[in-house]
């Protein structure tokens, strides 16, 4: 009992302090200091796209990697140097994070336009809602006034970020503790619905579950063997990977899910009805996407006076 009350007095902090940061935050943030910010980060974005349609999926990732460990304040985007660790190289981020050169393009030309203006953390919670657009998903309103982070924590980035092989009630305790809730999981894996995702974070599910369609893992196995071959691709949504839209609940009901952590979210568990109807009502599954991403982007963001607005996403000033 006494640690059912410490588990519900935490969340309720957390939800305390997003609901605290997030009156803080405004859609119109910049309206004065940099009007043409959502443009600029719009025409990037859309030039990256159509470079590689995989960097919609990426900048996604990055957002969601970045509010998981210690809320939305651009923490990932830090490189290691000789005296400072960073959450590059933690296990969930190592060899896939991707997509950082394409905020230090919108990084520059921002700076350009507003100097020392925007935080980075900002503009990396724009771009994430740009390369879902662009690839045919869902808008919603970014509130903006997040600053970034003097420090990062590559413990936190390999103990807080949900792993591919976790299971259903591993995944709705790691989105508890960041004040959301069983429909926002549901609704924000959804987002696995565009990008590719490496052999070793879907080999166990390919060679040991057997809650699996077996024509899709002798697929997926012809391009993952049981050992090496770590960073061969495959295609998180098998039909339209560059396209957003509900295909990936289609599969997941399919018993086609590529991750573990896919196919718990179908597998007689207590999302398997929303499962069924995200599956077959693309509206209610972009509607409940876009509201989980605003949640998301209000997870303990520094405000006001807390952090800093770097010049280089990379580097502390």
């Amino acid at each position: 009992m006494a640690s059912s009350i410490f588990t519900l007095s935490c969340i309720l902090l957390v939800l305390l302090s997003c609901s605290a940061a997030n009156a803080q935050l405004s859609p119109n943030f910049y309206a004065n200091s940099c009007p043409n910010l959502q443009t600029i980060v719009l025409n990037a974005m859309t030039q990256a796209v159509n470079r590689e349609t995989r960097i919609g999926a990426s900048i996604l990732r990055l957002f969601f990697h970045d509010c998981f460990v210690n809320g939305c304040d651009a923490s990932i985007l830090l490189d290691d140097t000789a005296t400072f660790t960073g959450e590059k190289n933690a296990a969930p981020n190592r060899n896939s994070a991707r997509g950082f050169e394409v905020i230090d393009t919108i990084k520059t030309r921002v700076e350009a336009a507003c100097n020392a203006t925007v935080s980075c953390a900002d503009i990396l919670a724009l771009a994430a809602r740009d390369g879902v657009v662009l690839l045919g998903g869902p808008s919603w309103q970014v509130t903006l006034g997040r600053r970034d982070a003097r420090t990062a924590s590559q413990s936190a980035a390999n103990n807080q970020i949900p792993s591919p092989a976790s299971n259903l009630a591993a995944l709705t305790s790691s989105f508890a503790a960041k004040g959301l809730n069983a429909r926002d999981l549901t609704a924000l894996s959804g987002g696995h619905t565009i990008g590719l995702a490496r052999c070793t974070t879907f080999r166990g599910r390919i060679y040991n579950d057997t809650n699996i369609d077996p024509n899709f893992s002798a697929s997926r196995r012809a391009n993952c063997p049981a050992s090496g071959s770590d960073n061969n691709l495959a295609p998180l949504d098998i039909q339209t990977p560059a396209r957003f839209d509900n295909n990936y609940f289609r599969n997941v009901v399919a018993q086609r899910g590529l991750l573990h952590s896919d196919q718990e979210l179908f597998n007689g568990g207590s999302q398997d009805a929303l499962v069924r109807t995200y599956s077959t009502n693309p509206s209610t599954f972009s509607s409940d996407f876009a509201a989980a991403m605003v949640r998301m982007g209000n997870i303990s963001p520094l405000t006001r006076t807390s952090g800093e607005i770097r010049r280089n996403c990379r580097v502390v000033n």
